[in-house]
Parts: structure tokens; sequence; C-alpha cells
């Protein structure tokens, strides 16, 4: 079989240089092209320089019809907006779109979903094995431990550039539980604590948002009853982990049908 040519969007940034050299590691993945928006220092310098990887004839380019022409499926860590419009023009240029990107609101995760009915999608608020096995560990958890019985806490750290809060990986811990429950996240989650805020009510999941630092990501799910205590908990050392990850459902995405799926469908959790 031949290697899977890839396209990396935000190919200027930190994730887009982890996905670069991710794919240069992977057996039977291929770079075929780098593409960042246009005005970014990074337009026209060679991809491999920019990511560490030594020089690899791959530009960065703003031509994102171009990419899309060239590859079988493309790794998109950048902004809702732009995973958004990205996601309706896949399908046109038969490549499946892997998406990495967190922040999203409600609607634009349901014109996402819209269009996975035309293309092969792949989206996770994370893309390690570590963090979805915890996620199916967490539902499992909610599910055992009662609501009346168990308080559950999501706390999260992340570094002090990231703008969304909470972050899709918290989310995703968040969804977890709350299907470990049987209950809607939506209708069921505190964001924040502020002043006097009276009693916690029964079977809500609460958010904490930590931002500092250099950290790359760290959470926690807390169940706490009376007299006991359970943390579950996953601390990320290093971006290349959801990099490779997001390689990992590209390759595995590559030929399934027309659909939405997840890391957990990928990694068959």
């Amino acid at each position: 079989m031949s290697d899977m040519k890839l396209a990396v969007m935000g190919a200027g940034g930190r994730m887009g240089g982890a996905l670069i050299r991710a794919i240069n590691e992977m057996p039977n993945a291929v770079l075929v092209a780098a593409i960042d928006r246009d005005g970014v220092p990074a337009i026209g310098q060679d991809s491999g320089v920019l990511s560490g990887i030594g020089e690899n004839g791959i530009p960065v380019s703003s031509d994102l019809e171009a990419g899309l022409d060239a590859c079988d499926g493309v790794i998109d860590f950048t902004v809702p907006q732009a995973s958004v419009e990205l996601s309706k023009k896949v399908a046109a240029h038969n490549c499946i779109q892997v998406i990495g990107t967190t922040g999203c609101t409600a609607e634009e995760d349901a014109q996402i979903a819209a269009s996975g009915a035309n293309a092969t999608i792949v989206k996770s608020g994370n893309m390690s094995l570590g963090i979805n096995l915890l996620a199916v560990l967490v539902e499992q958890a909610a599910a055992a431990l009662q609501a009346s019985d168990f308080d559950l806490e999501v706390l999260e750290m992340h570094h002090k550039h990231k703008v969304d809060a909470p972050s899709g990986t918290a989310l995703l811990l968040g969804e977890a539980a709350a299907k470990g429950r049987g209950i809607d996240l939506a209708d069921n989650s505190v964001r924040t604590r502020d002043g006097i805020t009276g009693a916690r009510e029964e079977g809500t999941i609460g958010f904490a948002t930590l931002r500092g630092g250099s950290v790359i990501g760290d959470h926690s799910v807390i169940l706490a009853g009376g007299g006991e205590r359970i943390e579950l908990s996953h601390s990320a050392q290093d971006r290349s982990l959801f990099a490779t990850g997001a390689v990992r459902a590209a390759l595995w995405g590559h030929g399934k049908p027309a659909g939405l799926y997840s890391m957990r469908d990928v990694l068959g959790l």
C-alpha cells in the first residue's frame, strides 16, 4: 500500500511543527503540504527546517486549495471557524480531515457533524491514547458511583497561551462522566464559582481551570464522597503524543466511509 499523503494546517505553529515531525517518523505517512494563513512569518519557509527535521523541500503555503488537491488527508489543529470551513471543503477534494481543534461552540460542532454526512472526519478534544482510556474509566466510575454519594469535579491546567477554557480535554472527560451518569452535560455543568454560591447542587459536574507557565496539559477527575476521594489523572509531558495520535487517526480513517468519528473509534475503545 502506498504512503498516505498528508497536509498540515497551521504548519507554522508549535502544534504544526509537532505534526510535521510525527509524520516524518510515522511509517506509511508522508507530508505533501504545509498550510498556514496569509501573513504569518512562516509563509515561504521550508516546513522541515521550521519543525526541526531538516530541509524537506515543502514550503509553508497559504494555498489551501492546492494543498487539499495534493493530499489524502489534512490534520487540523487550528481555530474553530477555520476547522468548520475546512470541513465543508474536504469532501469535494476527496480527502479526510482530522480535527484536534478545541473551543468549538455547539453550533460549530453541529456544522462539523453535518459535514460528516459527506466526508470522513475524525474529531477529538484530545488525540492521546492515555486521555481516551481515562475517559472510558471516568465513564465507568461515574456510572458506578452515584451522584447522591459522590460529587464529580474536573480540574485542568494548561500553559498561559491557551485561549479556550475549559479545555477540550476537560470537556471530553466531562462528557464521559455525564454519559456514565445518564445526564446531559450542558444542563448539569458548573463552569464558574465566585462569591456566595450556596451549597453544591447534587448531580452537577464542576470544572476548574488553571493557566500558567509552559504546562502542556494536566487533567484530573475527582469523585469526592463522604470520607473518601478518588482521583483519576493524566499528565501530558510532550506535545508529540497528540501529534502521533492525530497521524494514527489519519491512517485509520483513510478509506473509511463518510462519517464523524472520534478517537474512541480509532483506538477501539
